[in-house]
């Protein structure tokens, strides 16, 4: 599959992945549409590529490509109208003393021993026998990337408590990953990190912060509900929620 009537895009070839199990509905299977060859893909086609949807993973550029399935549904955040609500400014304030530090993307032994605990955490009570990341994966999945790309490390009192990788496009950043300490129960570090991303873009003078995918069935990304006004792609049209 090529998209040879859109540059930069037109020397890039498109696959399908083969079936594998859905990480955010149950019972069902997934597939991939995968951007390739990598090397071509930089910080200037990944920025179209984000366009239509695609995310990336270490050096992956993908989107879902579900035959019977279209709940993926690419989002973002319109920076410009965004208004916190009562329970986003409780969670900037309680976290006001963080400090975030911007580094390159690169592998820290303190990160990924920050990232082993998040993963324990968030599957602790998951029905599936889910195998934990070791480094080498965590490696290819936060520690490689072939555009432009921004490590921001936040810590309180000098004590590590969260880290975010950060994708940087021609309207606005993307947020890939983000694990924090699953010690802190009474923390709102994840709506703290949307906030502290959505304040930086805006300093950066970009219009939007894309979420990822949303997914209406899954309680792991109902989150991103919260930011609003939200951008949903739909059927190959941004459209306001």
């Amino acid at each position: 599959m090529t998209l040879a009537s859109e540059p930069p895009l037109h020397k890039l070839q498109f696959y399908v992945t083969t079936g594998y199990k859905c990480g955010y509905l149950p019972n069902k299977l997934a597939q991939s549409l995968i951007a390739s060859p990598q090397h071509l893909i930089d910080a200037n086609v990944y920025s179209e590529l984000i366009q239509q949807g695609f995310r990336r993973s270490g050096k992956f550029a993908y989107r879902p490509h579900c035959e019977h399935c279209q709940e993926c549904i690419p989002v973002r955040v319109v920076l410009q109208d965004f208004n916190t609500n009562r329970s986003q400014k409780r969670a900037y304030k309680q976290h006001k003393n963080l400090n975030a530090t911007i580094l390159p993307v690169a592998f820290h032994e303190e990160h990924y021993a920050l990232y082993a605990d998040y993963q324990k955490a968030r599957h602790v009570n998951e029905e599936d026998n889910v195998e934990q990341d070791d480094a080498e994966q965590y490696r290819n999945f936060l520690c490689q990337t072939n555009v432009e790309s921004v490590l921001v490390e936040f810590r309180e009192n000098d004590e590590l408590k969260m880290v975010s990788v950060i994708d940087m496009v021609f309207d606005g950043i993307s947020a890939v990953y983000t694990f924090y300490n699953p010690a802190d129960t009474k923390a709102s570090f994840g709506t703290y990190n949307v906030l502290w991303q959505i304040e930086w873009a805006k300093s950066l003078n970009l219009p939007y912060l894309y979420l990822g995918y949303w997914i209406k069935d899954s309680r792991k990304m109902a989150y991103k509900q919260n930011y609003k006004p939200l951008e949903k792609l739909i059927a190959g049209e941004w459209r306001n929620n």
